[in-house]
């Protein structure tokens, strides 16, 4: 991006009470940022939906000096910036029509032809919300998915210390400028998760943390993912809202539900009960319903060999599948003794060797 265009963006983000659909309106309607800024207010103000208000603060000189300092901060600490009318801007978060017009980013960050899905939660999460998170995450590692994530206390930190462990890369949207991370605690993180992936953000450095930031974080969140998954969460919290902006895009959710009085657990329970949400047991249902493993099939790596080694639980299943012909992951895993997200696991290690296949209902062959 020029840097023309970007001083031309970040000025128009600095008008008070212009957000980024209005922007974009303005420029769709004008032909660009600089343009914008450069057309007479009269002109404007025949925008639809574009009033006095929108505009007012359009022309603040002050706004200068902070896109100076911006600049500054930018070029000084080599922050990646893209804006959202280019090539290389995410391309699912150039569909959401509140989506950053400029997004920064910080670390080795490849989104091309890449499965995304973010995890969200609880920052109280239990015992049970971290292990189903971590063998969620390990039982997807072979589909090799980026994992989108907050980079909050609990569930957030969980998924992407669980994305580094497997070698997965892992994106972390802040409610912050880029010159500082919240929490402090998690500073420790930092290294990991650039150079497994990386930090994206709308928010200048001048942008210090404040709650009502997440609204505008989750929002990015939301637009980068092909799903978004909740992992606990109470009947209140930034894990619904975050849920129902991704419906609001028409992107898949999917709930871990929970006991029916357990109090992190309400949330999720209540995405499902009002179908805002698939219900979430095992990778195995991810996978079905995004199609994942129809990708996966097309691949070289599925296609039947001749002698392939199998061993342990894969034998076991195979050889159940084998004699009984195509079952569902729940009865191969009692019929063969194998916890059902181990047994979600061998069966994906499996339909990767080519040796089964899924098929619709959520069952299983042998090729």
């Amino acid at each position: 991006m020029k840097i023309e265009k970007l001083i031309a963006l970040l000025t128009l983000k600095k008008a008070a009470n212009l957000g980024d659909s209005s922007i974009k309106k303005l420029i769709r309607e004008v032909g660009s940022a600089e343009l914008v800024l450069s057309e007479k207010v009269n002109n404007l103000l025949k925008i639809d939906g574009i009033g006095a208000v929108k505009i007012k603060d359009l022309h603040n000189p002050d706004h200068h000096r902070a896109v100076e300092n911006e600049l500054k901060f930018i070029e000084e600490n080599k922050i990646n910036f893209w804006g959202y009318d280019e090539a290389n801007y995410p391309q699912k978060l150039k569909h959401c029509i509140d989506g950053p017009v400029v997004l920064f980013g910080q670390g080795n960050i490849d989104l091309k032809n890449r499965k995304i899905l973010s995890i969200v939660g609880t920052r109280q999460v239990t015992r049970y919300g971290v292990q189903f998170c971590e063998e969620l995450i390990e039982t997807l590692a072979p589909i090799d998915p980026i994992i989108v994530s907050g980079f909050a206390y609990g569930v957030d930190i969980t998924a992407q210390r669980a994305a580094v462990k497997h070698g997965l890369q892992t994106i972390g949207c802040l409610a912050h400028g880029l010159n500082q991370i919240y929490p402090k605690a998690h500073k420790k993180y930092v290294a990991q998760i650039e150079e497994n992936g990386g930090f994206f953000t709308d928010f200048w450095s001048t942008d210090a943390f404040d709650r009502k930031n997440f609204l505008g974080r989750n929002r990015i969140i939301a637009g980068l993912s092909e799903a978004t998954v909740v992992i606990e969460s109470a009947d209140k919290g930034g894990s619904l809202v975050t849920a129902d902006i991704a419906n609001s895009y028409n992107r898949d959710v999917f709930a871990v539900p929970g006991r029916a009085n357990d109090p992190l657990s309400k949330g999720c329970n209540m995405l499902i009960k009002t179908q805002r949400a698939h219900m979430l047991t095992s990778a195995a249902d991810l996978i079905y319903m995004l199609n994942w493993e129809l990708e996966e099939k097309q691949q070289p790596v599925v296609q039947k060999k001749l002698f392939v080694e199998l061993e342990g639980d894969e034998k076991k299943i195979y050889n159940f599948l084998n004699s009984n012909g195509k079952e569902v992951l729940d009865t191969i895993a009692l019929q063969c003794q194998i916890p059902t997200f181990k047994a979600a696991s061998v069966l994906l290690n499996m339909e990767l060797k080519g040796v089964i296949k899924p098929l619709p209902g959520k069952l299983f062959e042998v090729v």
